[in-house]
């Protein structure tokens, strides 16, 4: 199973599905780095230090920071959907298609209807 650091502004009951579908997930408040306006980077670097990817809805930026040329230890990068579990799911079978998160980008985007 993975190990992730959800950015600040995930969605707590995905990272509660994800736990309990067996992913070793962080917070940035149990990290205690919340509300300290922590730049993207910084938050990457923290999560490559303790080899975690970041989960996060922030594509545009954690896209960016991909491309750079700094190693990573990953990012799940999701569109907001709603429906918790459901998304949860979701970026389950992103993560069990992959046997390695570190340097790589994943996406994980929620339906059309």
């Amino acid at each position: 199973m993975a190990r992730l650091l959800a950015d600040e502004n995930f969605p707590f009951p995905v990272v509660l599905e994800l736990r309990r579908l067996g992913h070793d997930v962080l917070t940035m408040h149990e990290a205690g780095l919340a509300n300290q306006c922590m730049a993207d980077d910084s938050v990457l670097l923290f999560a490559s230090s303790e080899n975690r990817a970041v989960l996060t809805l922030n594509r545009k930026h954690f896209v960016r920071l991909h491309g750079m040329p700094a190693r990573h230890a990953g990012i799940v990068a999701c569109t907001f959907d709603p429906e918790f579990v459901r998304q949860a799911g979701r970026i389950n079978e992103a993560l069990e298609s992959l046997a390695n998160l570190e340097g790589r980008l994943l996406r994980v985007n929620r339906p059309s209807v």
